[in-house]
């Protein structure tokens, strides 16, 4: 359950371009007693649920007492816990940290490794790719991964059914389906192309086979203007430039209303969107349904992942055994998997747990019975991903280049797109002090 071979001179990087794996094992301190009072740990955390799942654990562990702190998520948590990790004081116990920022993290010794404080077989429990994002290659461990966003093809099969349309299982025959769709009914689109949400066309790319950062030997390798990416963006580019996909960006009163009124007829999205619909689009419970991601070989099971994460121990905790204790608990125990569902409607990366935590479809979902075996199905064809340290600006790079892409409506545009935030990706690299190999 380790990376590629690639992966395994993480530990070399470490020393020689400031990644720092390995030398956050956080505070020795005395771990507490009972005698001294509870051990008090403090939880940065933005997801849903967490104080009630926490007091779960609170009433049934009086010897160990977290606290939630509730942050914004994203870049501003980072921000902030970067800040106390500078400063030397005021970072949490705990920290909820997205995977692709656990990098970024570990290359400032914000993290501590608790290879040699959680259960040995605690990774069983995960999919390979969803344990190799808290590694980073080594042996050490810098979380215990909480939740997945494997990505999957929603649609509205009523209207699907009304127009005789078939669910697309390649992208070949999603492109059909768009056209005829749009022909049939030129309000309405099978999706759209969104220039502010990198993660989402991330996930896209991870499908078809892209890895953006890498290691090579003593350097970071950066890979975002390769074959597979490049696959992508023209594919997409070519429907916005046929006009037979939307060109808007997700998540603004326009897009919300488009799934309202049926114009909106599909999103490519994660394991997250019924939450997502059931908020922006509550009339049409009961219309929606969930298919697998479409392939570009028929016959494959590849998906992307869009969002996820793990709980992490910040290496300025003096109390790293028993914050380990917790989030094993949290996010590798049955009982607390079945938390993370009850109060927080999470997508659970425990697998061994997933059965009995999800044993109902969402609420928006509840026709489909199927709902989470497809689910389960899809996530163990997530692929290989490797993020890089510097994701913060590869994601704006992004929302810049296929800004002026989507407005320009050409398939060459995207391509543009894609050797831009290549560019700015390995400039920032080099400027930050880091070997990138060319």
């Amino acid at each position: 359950m380790r990376l590629h071979t690639a992966m395994k001179t993480a530990a070399v990087v470490a020393a020689t371009a400031m990644l720092a794996a390995g030398c956050g094992g956080g505070s020795e301190g005395d771990g507490g007693s009972a005698a001294d009072g509870p051990v008090e740990l403090t939880f940065w955390t933005w997801a849903p649920g967490m104080e009630e799942t926490v007091a779960e654990w609170n009433a049934a562990n009086p010897d160990i007492q977290v606290t939630v702190n509730k942050q914004d998520g994203g870049d501003p948590a980072i921000t902030k816990l970067l800040t106390a990790i500078k400063a030397g004081s005021g970072a949490p116990d705990l920290m909820q940290t997205e995977y692709q920022k656990i990098p970024t993290l570990v290359a400032a010794d914000a993290l501590a490794d608790l290879s040699d404080v959680l259960p040995e077989d605690l990774a069983d429990r995960y999919a390979d790719g969803t344990w190799e994002s808290v590694t980073l290659g080594s042996d050490a461990v810098y979380g215990v991964p909480q939740d997945s966003g494997p990505m999957q093809f929603y649609y509205r099969a009523d209207i699907f059914e009304q127009l005789g349309l078939e669910v697309p299982e390649t992208w070949d025959e999603y492109a059909q389906v768009a056209e005829q769709l749009h022909t049939a009914d030129p309000s309405k689109y099978l999706g759209t192309f969104s220039a502010n949400d990198a993660g989402w066309f991330t996930g896209l790319a991870q499908q078809a086979g892209a890895s953006w950062w890498g290691i090579e030997g003593d350097s970071w390798s950066v890979d975002i203007d390769s074959e597979p990416t490049q696959k992508v963006a023209e594919y997409w580019g070519g429907l916005v430039e046929q006009g037979v996909i939307d060109n808007k960006p997700m998540y603004t009163p326009e897009w919300n209303a488009a799934l309202n009124d049926g114009s909106q007829v599909g999103w490519l999205s994660a394991i997250w969107a019924p939450g997502v619909l059931e908020g922006n689009a509550p009339d049409t419970a009961g219309k929606w349904a969930m298919a697998p991601m479409p392939q570009w070989e028929a016959g494959d099971t590849a998906t992307g992942n869009w969002g996820g994460s793990a709980t992490s121990v910040t290496s300025q905790s003096e109390h790293p055994e028993q914050a380990a204790e917790f989030i094993a608990w949290m996010n590798g125990s049955q009982e607390g998997v079945n938390a993370l569902v009850e109060y927080g409607s999470l997508y659970p990366a425990d697998l061994d747990a997933q059965g009995e935590a999800l044993a109902e479809p969402p609420a928006f979902f509840s026709q489909q019975a199927d709902f989470y075996d497809i689910a389960a199905e899809t996530a163990q064809g997530v692929q290989p991903f490797t993020y890089g340290p510097n994701v913060n600006v590869a994601y704006s790079a992004y929302n810049d280049e296929f800004g002026k892409a989507t407005e320009a409506r050409t398939a060459d545009a995207f391509l543009a797109a894609v050797e831009a935030m290549q560019t700015a990706t390995v400039d920032d690299l080099k400027n930050a002090g880091f070997s990138v190999a060319e």
